[in-house]
């Protein structure tokens, strides 16, 4: 019962949440989903503004819009339906923009505003935050479309039309707030006084100013009171205080008698110089001239000599004025002294600017400059201010409408080389000994140069401008073109100028060429000899007669069939005929007189045909006597019957001899023997075969047998229509000219013996022995004019004398001649001595004597105690003049531009007194005797009375001679630094004849030289020049550079026989791999899987399918097996041999090997049959099978037939004469078709290497059954064959790597130092290509610069301030200029050397000529509080966020600290100062608590660090003390964490711990805070919140009772509870609830309204009653 009540109310809380939220969401629903009674429906809308139109470009176009009325719900109604007192405009004025608007109109960009916080710029109260780096924030600026000539605002569209609107805002960074950062303290400084009362001091100095709004600098001093004791006697109280000297003034004007006394004085002058002779005025002018050069009277300075004045006081040590009686009496310091008034410098205004340095139109170019000048008018003096910049520069470009366009410049090439083949060749090719007749692929080069593209149109218009100002312009003649259009340029070569100019990209310096391969003859070999003919059937008159055989071309060569071998051959011979008759074939042979056997005759069927073997008209033959009928003889019944003849054979000899016959052979055999009575007898063996002699002419053969076509050379017959004719070369140059003619002997040759008389040969093949040729133009050589002269850069040496130089002029030749014409001048490039100037260009200060020591006048300082009228001290000048090097006179403005700082023209001066002593100046230093161990002496005098002053005579104070050692010549040198590049040296490079630099042409390796520097140091350990230590500056060492070795290949084998012996097939060479690349070789083709054959060379072949043939032999005499003697018939056996040869013109000449011929087509070497029997039937063999008609099918047959040569006895029967048999496919008949092979490999000429050449495919006959034939088969079929069979391919040139030459060595990369490097650069001019040699990696070299000590002038440091003889009050300090000697190096330490070896470098010291050596200062007087010195600026810092990235900037700063004396004073002291400079490369730092803990104490030591380990005041984030005083350890630096009692860091309120693994804590995470009603809260809602302030004091600790807890999320382990799991899966589980319940109550109701509203009614009171527990 109880689970049941306390299930119940959390049913109802549920539900009341869902009414509740149900409610409130559908009422929100609602609301939104209706309108307003009181407004209408519908509503006006328009579309966006369309394009402006207009005819007329600007302000005059208009623009429309669509306009249309909408409902609330979206769609289109009438417009009659809007209001149409509101409806919009749907036209309007706009600005029509055009193309050229664009040069009018532009965006104007205003500055970017401030950066401000994103923050600021959010709605609702700013968050806040830590600041870490910076903060985000936006800029933003005004953009607007102006008028770019008045400036004045448009509309913003015009612009848009052309530009995008520019972005209006940035994101930017705002600086976190940078604290003031300052050091730790000094330690103390000893006590003010030595008794009584006095103060310590301790300082320190500030490391990073206040930036950004950061907190302020903290006092730099600390004070601290010390007694050392008491005082015995009365204390120091008052000291003797100097001020600061009075501004100069000129004295008071002279009294009239002192003007009387020096006026008197030049009278008197005046009257003595008047009785001098001429001479001696002559030579008193001199002087006084002379003397007046030194004197000041310069118009540039106007020195003025004053007076200045200072005071002396006595002072009190609290600081007041008292009398000077007070101070101890002592002398008193200088009081008066003279000065130099100070003037301010002077100038004159500004001059005009000066014309633009830039005298042409291109916008592409550099702009010019132009100046303008102001002259001195007085030099500044004494303390006046310095002379401002003399000079101004800015850039221009010139103005007017006359100005001329610049100068362009252009590439321009030189023509093509020749094709070379060589330079594509391997090192293995190169070393053949026979380079000639190289064809193919190649490689020409050309040289590349620049030019002025546009010289001729500035020399127009220049010519124009020359004739315009002398006024010989023909204005009268209007040209019919305008003048520039009407220029003709002349063809000729342009100037080369420097290549530097041409800024575009380089045209190639090389490419692929074809050098065509020379086709050789080929021809067939020799047709059969033929009959004895007539030379000319038309004239038959004589008997001698020839026999000729022939053969044809099969490949044309290059140049026409006259390079091929003679094609007739001629024999001589007796009873030549013209017409012969032939025999066709014999008729059967008819027996005598009707008989059925016996002897009987053969008609012969001939037909007439002429030499060449073609018939023609019988009539031909008429006078040839005609075949005879053969006899012949039909064999009876009971006779012996032999077979036909067989041919004649092959005859054995072509020609007869006295020793060697011709002859030819035939057989017969037995095909029946004759009955034993009665019948012919068959013959014996001997009488079956038949030899007669053949071919009985002698081997005399003659042929015609050609020269060379000689050079082509002008017909004379056409010469003169040539000239007549005016035939130009065309425009490359190639042209051919005119016609010309070619000779070559022919004469008559003998076989083996040689030439013969020329009758010998027949006169119809003799060929030709002239014929006409085209004779190519001649090409004269074309060069360009010089080049300008190389500038002449004038230098001078130590002495001030001009350097001798060389400067150069070139030519280059564009076009070779060629064809006889005008050979190029020898001369291409020329020198010549530059003009060396009397004077060396340059300009130096000349100081002239100084003046006469001047004293503050007497009246001024005659009160002063111990001051005498004619001794003291003083101010003397001097004159300064501008000279040239050699001393002439110059303007003084030269001499500001380009010499040294002006030397000083005041100095201070000391006129002695009586008593002061007077020395002479010392004299020169003695020579010494030893170098290093000896020592140089120098002396000097007492003057007058001062020998006699015993003052003078002390030594220490007036030392008369002064000795030192003497100095030491002792150097020591040492290699420093890397060894360079292998270098090779500079001549061992040839040039190839092109003038390209290849590398295969230029030396790439070989032995070379590395470099080291060698570095000298005299005894002191200082850098001298390395000449002083007898070293040109380096160490070299010999060095190889490894040449490339080239892939190595051996020969092309043997081509291997062709694959088929019948049709098309294949044959193949190849080679090896010898020898693998390296060093950068050229690489191996591809290689095969054994990584051995090489590059096979496929080729097709065709086998003649006849040129094997099969020779049977005549059947052998029958061998009867039932061997009936009577009758000698029966069954029996034939024999024959049946031989391969070889097939030639004249018939198979020699036996060969069987496999040459085709096993299939061999004839039976035996056959089995019946010998017939005396009156049997006896027929001849049977012929041959009639040809199947194609395509092959069974209905078709072939037949063959026999006839009777023994017709049989009485009743007896002939057996069948014919036989017969069907047709069957790939057995007695075939099907034939062409089948065409795949392409070769791409076949290039012997001599070729790569380039253009020729790919073929054969064409093969194939018969059905898959067996190539002869290709007759498939021409007497007239198939069609439409295939290409040649096509032409490439072979890929392997082009080596081409690189340009090594460009000159660069400028040391530093003037001095060891650390200098010398550069140079090589490019590449042509990428290897194919199997070419890369290109090396190496493309740049470096060598060490020879070491040259670096010289700086160097401040020492500042004396300390001087105030004379007195304690304190304002003094000088001083500090001198110095020589200092490095190495260059960062860490180098510096030596101070002699002046005279800075005195080639401008007097400044780090870029600062501004040199101070002196300046004021103030010595405190004992007691008074004042600023010490500045400290030393700060290492740089930058202002950063380490580690991500954000830079602000770098800041270097200085401070003054204040120095307290006297208690008693310290109101009295200044403020503390610091100064800031940027600066560059700080170093970004990071700043972080450390503390310790320190026994005797319960709290820690904690203090800020620096991430450089410095420790600082400042820098740090704002940290909370500990809380507890007990120690910690490790001590507790987490934020929100502090040290419990127990020793252990715990989290303040609002905070968990989350522990480390080591169980130390590693941070406090917040959690929130739930705060539960008590008994007397009014509050009845829960609430869930982070503490915005958990930091605030509380009296209730954590675990304590109240009424705050704190959920504890973390475990001990830093890991989430488990219950933190379950809540949030409850609290999902219920969100998905709700989510459900808000989707069922907004869906339409089933029940009435009001049980609804009753519900709702009942939610509130549930989840007033509930809220607790449903938590």
């Amino acid at each position: 019962m109880g689970q049941g009540a306390g299930g119940t109310p959390r049913k109802r809380t549920g539900g009341s949440w869902y009414l509740l939220v149900t409610l409130l969401l559908c009422g929100f629903w609602k609301a939104h989903s209706q309108t307003d009674d009181g407004k209408s429906v519908y509503f006006w809308e328009t579309g966006p503004w369309g394009r402006c139109m207009g005819s007329d470009c600007g302000p005059g176009g208009s623009q429309s819009r669509a306009v249309w009325c909408a409902h609330v719900d979206g769609w289109t109604t009438l417009h009659t339906n809007c209001d149409q007192g509101q409806r919009p405009s749907n036209q309007r004025n706009c600005f029509r923009v055009c193309d050229w608007h664009n040069d009018l109109y532009d965006w104007k960009l205003g500055a970017w505003n401030e950066c401000v916080p994103v923050s600021a710029r959010t709605f609702g109260a700013p968050r806040q935050f830590t600041c870490s780096g910076g903060e985000e924030g936006i800029q933003t600026r005004e953009v607007g479309c102006m008028l770019k000539t008045d400036g004045s605002p448009a509309e913003d569209a015009i612009c848009e039309y052309f530009e995008p609107k520019p972005r209006l805002e940035q994101a930017c960074l705002i600086p976190c707030p940078q604290d003031c950062v300052v050091s730790e303290y000094s330690p103390w400084t000893s006590c003010s006084k030595t008794c009584g009362t006095g103060l310590r001091n301790r300082v320190r100095s500030v490391l990073v100013p206040p930036l950004f709004g950061g907190a302020g600098c903290p006092n730099l001093t600390e004070f601290q009171s010390c007694k050392p004791g008491p005082c015995v006697g009365p204390e120091g109280l008052y000291s003797l205080r100097v001020g600061p000297w009075s501004p100069c003034a000129l004295p008071p004007t002279r009294t009239a008698r002192q003007a009387k006394r020096r006026k008197g004085k030049g009278q008197g002058l005046r009257e003595r110089g008047g009785v001098k002779d001429p001479e001696t005025r002559e030579l008193i002018q001199k002087k006084r001239t002379r003397n007046r050069l030194n004197r000041q009277e310069s118009p540039f300075w106007d020195i003025q000599v004053g007076h200045q004045t200072r005071e002396v006081t006595c002072i009190h040590r609290n600081g007041s004025t008292v009398g000077r009686n007070l101070c101890i009496p002592r002398e008193l310091p200088l009081t008066i002294q003279s000065c130099v008034l100070p003037k301010d410098c002077q100038v004159t205004e500004w001059t005009d600017w000066s014309s633009c340095s830039k005298t042409c139109v291109d916008p592409e170019s550099v702009r010019g400059n132009r100046t303008r000048r102001r002259q001195v008018i007085q030099f500044p003096v004494g303390e006046g201010i310095e002379c401002p910049l003399l000079e101004e520069t800015e850039s221009c470009e010139p103005q007017g409408g006359t100005v001329p366009p610049c100068a362009s410049y252009t590439w321009r090439t030189t023509e093509w080389s020749d094709c070379r083949v060589d330079l594509l060749l391997s090192q293995q090719d190169r070393r053949r000994s026979n380079m000639t007749g190289l064809c193919g692929g190649g490689l020409q080069t050309r040289e590349v140069y620049c030019v002025q593209a546009n010289a001729e149109l500035l020399k127009y218009l220049n010519n124009l401008k020359e004739k315009d100002k002398a006024g010989q312009t023909q204005r009268q003649q209007k040209p019919s073109v305008p003048p520039l259009l009407s220029i003709t340029f002349q063809i000729t070569a342009s100037r080369p100028v420097e290549n530097k100019l041409c800024t575009g990209p380089v045209p190639n310096r090389s490419q692929r060429c074809q050098i065509p391969c020379p086709i050789d003859c080929e021809v067939s070999p020799w047709g059969a000899w033929g009959p004895c003919v007539f030379e000319n059937c038309d004239d038959q008159t004589g008997k001698k007669g020839f026999k000729l055989r022939k053969r044809q071309i099969t490949n044309e060569p290059t140049g026409g069939p006259g390079s091929c071998p003679h094609l007739v051959e001629a024999m001589p011979c007796d009873e030549p005929s013209c017409y012969k008759w032939q025999l066709v074939s014999l008729d059967r042979c008819v027996p005598d007189d009707g008989k059925q056997c016996g002897p009987g005759t053969q008609l012969p069927q001939v037909q007439c045909i002429n030499s060449n073997g073609e018939p023609v008209d019988r009539s031909l033959c008429s006078s040839s006597a005609a075949l005879e009928p053969v006899r012949c003889e039909l064999p009876c019944a009971r006779d012996c019957v032999l077979s036909d003849w067989t041919p004649w054979s092959t005859c054995s000899q072509t020609c007869s001899s006295k020793t060697v016959e011709g002859k030819q052979m035939r057989t017969r055999s037995i095909l029946a023997y004759n009955a034993g009575e009665g019948g012919s007898q068959c013959p014996n063996s001997s009488a079956l075969q038949e030899v007669r002699n053949c071919n009985e002419h002698a081997c005399i053969v003659y042929h015609w047998q050609t020269g060379p076509w000689g050079p082509c050379t002008e017909d004379p017959s056409t010469a003169s229509l040539n000239t007549s004719a005016g035939i130009r070369p065309t425009g490359d140059g190639q042209g051919l000219c005119s016609m010309g003619v070619q000779t070559r002997k022919v004469m008559c040759v003998r076989v083996n013996v040689g030439q013969v008389p020329p009758k010998k040969c027949p006169e119809g093949p003799r060929p030709s022995t002239m014929r006409p040729c085209q004779l190519p133009c001649k090409k004269d050589c074309i060069v360009t004019p010089f080049s300008d002269w190389t500038e002449c850069l004038v230098s001078c040496d130590a002495g001030g004398d001009a350097v001798k130089r060389k400067q150069s002029r070139r030519r280059l030749v564009i076009q070779k001649p060629s064809n006889g014409g005008q050979e190029c001048p020898v001369v291409l490039e020329e020198e010549r001595d530059c003009e060396v100037p009397k004077v060396c260009p340059g300009f130096r200060w000349k100081t002239h004597k100084w003046r006469k020591c001047q004293l503050v006048p007497w009246f001024l300082r005659k009160d002063t105690p111990g001051a005498q009228e004619t001794c003291g001290p003083g101010l003397q000048t001097r004159a300064v003049s501008c000279r040239q090097l050699d001393g002439t006179q110059a303007d003084i403005s030269e001499c500001l531009k380009s010499a040294k700082a002006m030397p000083t023209i005041t100095q201070r001066c000391q006129l002695p007194c009586q008593d002061d002593c007077q020395l002479t100046n010392w004299s020169k230093f003695s020579s010494c005797t030893a170098d290093c161990v000896g020592v140089r002496t120098r002396k000097r005098a007492l003057i007058g009375r001062s020998k006699k002053k015993d003052k003078c005579k002390n030594t220490q104070m007036y030392p008369l001679s002064e000795t030192q050692y003497c100095p030491c010549d002792k150097y020591n040198a040492q290699p420093v630094g890397k060894w360079s590049d292998c270098i090779l040296p500079e001549g061992g490079r040839a040039e190839s004849t092109a003038g390209m630099k290849v590398q295969g042409d230029v030396k790439e390796c070989g032995q070379g030289y590395r470099y080291q520097a060698m570095v000298c140091y005299d005894q002191d350990n200082r850098l001298v020049e390395t000449s002083r230590c007898n070293s040109h500056g380096y160490i070299e060492e010999a060095c190889i550079i490894p040449c490339p070795s080239d892939c190595k290949l051996s020969e092309w084998s043997n081509w291997s026989r062709c694959s088929k012996s019948c049709g098309s097939g294949v044959k193949v060479r190849s080679k090896w791999l010898r020898e693998k690349p390296y060093n950068g070789g050229r690489p191996c083709p591809k290689l095969d899987h054994i990584n051995q054959v090489q590059r096979e060379r496929v080729v097709p072949c065709q086998s003649d399918c006849n040129q094997y043939v099969w020779v049977a032999e005549p059947w052998s005499v029958w061998k009867v097996s039932n061997v009936d003697l009577k009758e000698n018939c029966g069954e029996g056996v034939q024999t024959r041999k049946v031989r391969c040869m070889l097939n030639t013109v004249d018939g198979p000449s020699e036996a060969v090997e069987d496999y040459l011929c085709d096993p299939e087509e061999m004839p039976l070497g035996a056959r089995e049959s019946r010998l017939p029997c005396p009156e049997d039937c006896v027929l001849n063999d049977w012929g041959p099978w009639s040809r199947c008609s194609v395509p092959c099918t069974r209905n078709n047959s072939r037949v063959r037939t026999a006839y009777t040569l023994r017709y049989p006895g009485v009743g007896r029967q002939c057996p069948e004469k014919s036989d017969k048999e069907s047709c069957s496919l790939n057995l007695n008949c075939f099907n034939y078709f062409y089948n065409i092979t795949d392409w070769s490999t791409c076949q290039l000429s012997p001599n070729a290497v790569c380039g253009s050449g020729i790919k073929t495919r054969m064409l093969d006959c194939v018969r059905s059954d898959g067996k190539s034939v002869d290709i007759k088969f498939c021409e007497e079929l007239r198939l069609e064959k439409n295939w290409l069979m040649n096509v032409s391919c490439t072979v890929e040139c392997p082009v080596n790597c081409q690189l340009s030459a090594w460009s000159t060595w660069s400028e040391c990369s530093q003037t001095c130092g060891l650390d200098g490097k010398m550069r140079r650069q090589r490019s590449v001019v042509q990428a290897s290509q194919g199997d070419g040699r890369p290109c090396p990696s190496q493309m740049e070299q470096w060598k060490p610069c020879p070491v040259r000590p670096c010289y700086r002038w160097q401040y020492s440091p500042w004396s300390e301030c001087r105030v004379e003889s007195v304690v304190c009050g304002h003094g000088t300090r001083y500090r001198n200029l110095s020589c200092f000697v490095s190495d260059g190096s960062s860490d180098g330490e510096s030596s101070m050397v002699d002046e005279e070896l800075c005195g080639s470098l401008e007097l400044a010291v780090n870029g600062d000529k501004t040199i101070i050596l002196k300046e004021a200062c103030t010595l405190p007087c004992p007691g008074e509080c004042y600023l010490m010195e500045w400290s030393d600026w700060s290492s740089c810092v930058n202002i950063c966020v380490k580690g991500a990235g954000v830079d602000f900037a770098s800041v270097q700063v200085r401070s003054r600290a204040v120095l307290a004396q006297e208690p008693e004073n310290l109101q009295l002291c200044p403020d503390q100062a610091w100064e800031s400079q940027p600066c560059t490369g700080g170093e970004c730092y990071e700043y972080k608590w450390l503390s310790s803990s320190r026994p005797n104490f319960s709290r820690p030591v904690v203090w800020c660090q620096r991430s450089d380990g410095l420790n600082v005041t400042g820098g740090c984030p704002a940290m909370n003390p500990p809380v507890d005083n007990s120690s910690c350890d490790p001590p507790c630096l987490m934020p929100k964490s502090f040290c419990s009692e127990a020793g252990i860091c715990m989290c303040e309120e609002g905070f968990t711990e989350v522990l480390s693994p080591a169980g130390q804590l590693d941070q406090c995470a917040p959690i929130p805070i739930l705060e539960i009603p008590t008994a007397g809260d009014k509050k009845g809602d829960v609430k869930t919140s982070r503490a915005i302030n958990p930091t605030l004091p509380t009296t209730i600790q954590p675990g304590r009772t109240g009424r705050t807890w704190y959920l504890q999320p973390y475990g001990p382990d830093g890991k989430l509870k488990m219950w933190v799991y379950g809540v949030a899966a409850g609290a999902f589980v219920l969100l998905i609830f709700i989510v459900s319940m808000i989707y069922l109550a907004c869906k339409k109701p089933k029940r009435p309204q009001r049980q609804r509203q009753q519900n709702n009614r009942l939610k509130p009171l549930t989840l007033a009653y509930d809220g607790d527990t449903d938590m």
